[in-house]
């Protein structure tokens, strides 16, 4: 095999040259990459050998291209349009963020997100001259307008989606309970998620989730940011010569999970505060009352004490269709894990424009994930919040799409949590974090 470090002897050498030549900024990315020949019948590298690798000519594994031997035999333009998309893939981080999905939900279909993938580097290739796509190459715009009904144009639909967003638009896959051509694991593909599994059956998938290094979250944000930054001067110095077109939607900005914010917020509402007693003095009063002497008087100084009042959450769930029950699962095993933590009691209050159901949770007991969700009316959140008021909780927290009035404000702090397709949604008041 060739170092995986070096820019240079093996398969895509000339591709990369022309690359180069043509966009010295964004073709240039592929020599902050390894690249490494597959050899025919020799050790291969890690995922390639599993019998249900990609059959693809050139793949990755999210830091190094792996070229097959047949990549050869290609003429120079295609060598060139496979070696740009590849390179596109590693920049965007497509693998680690398939990884990352797969980790997030446990259900994320590699085959459906690398089709995503594939289309969005295509149409950002589209308008080159210099290398060619594979014939039958997906792009953005022809999947938005067969599977979704939208027609942007291609700079357009390139500013608007990332792969994620696309991901969960196509992904209306069902649990299936045998197994047979049309299901995928434990699940059916629906109407959309089918036609874009056909729509890309012409091109082999060439990501290997499965090869990738679990990075920690530091490491994550640091290499995230450093390729968006190459990207960006990249593309800023070759120009309208730029293989990233108008690709800045799907630059990889790592946001901090969600799971985590709603568990600092919540923690930092949930924690016992001491309180000031008046049965008993400071530590500070004592010893300057010892230091002044018996004929010398000071002002009282009361002490500390830890509160007696069990911290209080309230969790209002939007039951009018909004929030599919994969992220009320997740969603209620991290309010679970929050309440065990801080020993919180819990209130839940589920409706839509009116309330429909109120249980309380012994504090630290609480099991969500058993509570079935019923409701589908229109949504008025002025009555769940008079109830949580009622409640006097710490914190309220409503899991919604934010599509309805709200003409009560409770006294404590309140957060929203949205969907991601609802982000742009306005709370009312307090706070809001986005489930994606």
């Amino acid at each position: 095999m060739a170092d995986a470090a070096a820019p240079s002897g093996h398969r895509g050498t000339r591709a990369i040259e022309r690359m180069v030549e043509f966009a010295p900024g964004t073709g240039g990315l592929a020599l902050w990459m390894g690249h490494r020949d597959l050899d025919a019948g020799g050790p291969d590298a890690p995922g390639t050998h599993d019998p249900h690798a990609p059959a693809a000519l050139l793949l990755t594994d999210g830091t190094t291209l792996l070229y097959r031997p047949a990549f050869a035999d290609l003429g120079l333009d295609e060598q060139t349009g496979r070696v740009a998309h590849a390179v596109l893939h590693v920049a965007l981080r497509h693998v680690q963020r398939l990884a990352a999905l797969q980790a997030r939900t446990g259900d994320a279909d590699p085959e459906l997100f690398n089709t995503c993938a594939d289309a969005i580097v295509n149409s950002a290739l589209g308008h080159l001259g210099w290398l060619s796509l594979p014939p039958g190459a997906i792009r953005l715009e022809q999947l938005l307008l067969e599977v979704l009904a939208v027609a942007p144009d291609p700079v357009r639909a390139l500013l608007e989606w990332d792969v994620e967003r696309l991901y969960r638009a196509i992904d209306d896959r069902r649990p299936a309970g045998g197994r047979d051509a049309s299901n995928r694991g434990s699940n059916r593909d629906g109407p959309r998620a089918a036609r874009v599994r056909a729509l890309g059956a012409g091109t082999p998938p060439d990501l290997l989730p499965q090869a990738v290094a679990q990075e920690a979250p530091e490491e994550q944000v640091a290499a995230a940011r450093e390729w968006a930054e190459r990207m960006l001067r990249a593309h800023a110095g070759d120009g309208e010569h730029s293989m990233l077109r108008a690709l800045l939607a799907d630059l990889h900005r790592p946001r901090t999970p969600w799971e985590q914010v709603l568990r600092t917020r919540l923690a930092r509402s949930l924690a016992t505060r001491p309180e000031p007693s008046w049965s008993r003095p400071s530590r500070s009063w004592i010893a300057n009352q010892g230091r002044g002497g018996p004929n010398r008087r000071m002002p009282w100084e009361p002490g500390l004490t830890g509160t007696r009042r069990v911290p209080r959450l309230a969790v209002i769930v939007d039951v009018s269709g909004s929030v599919d029950d994969a992220l009320m699962a997740r969603f209620a095993r991290e309010v679970e894990a929050i309440t065990r933590r801080t020993e919180s009691g819990l209130v839940l209050i589920v409706g839509d424009d009116r309330v429909r159901r109120v249980e309380r949770f012994a504090p630290g007991r609480s099991t969500l994930r058993e509570v079935t969700f019923h409701g589908g009316g229109g949504t008025d959140f002025t009555p769940l919040l008079e109830e949580a008021t009622a409640h006097d909780p710490d914190i309220a927290v409503v899991l919604t799409d934010l599509q309805g009035p709200a003409r009560h404000r409770p006294r404590c702090p309140v957060l929203w949590a949205v969907p991601r397709e609802h982000a742009a949604a306005v709370a009312p008041f307090g706070r809001t974090v986005v489930l994606d």
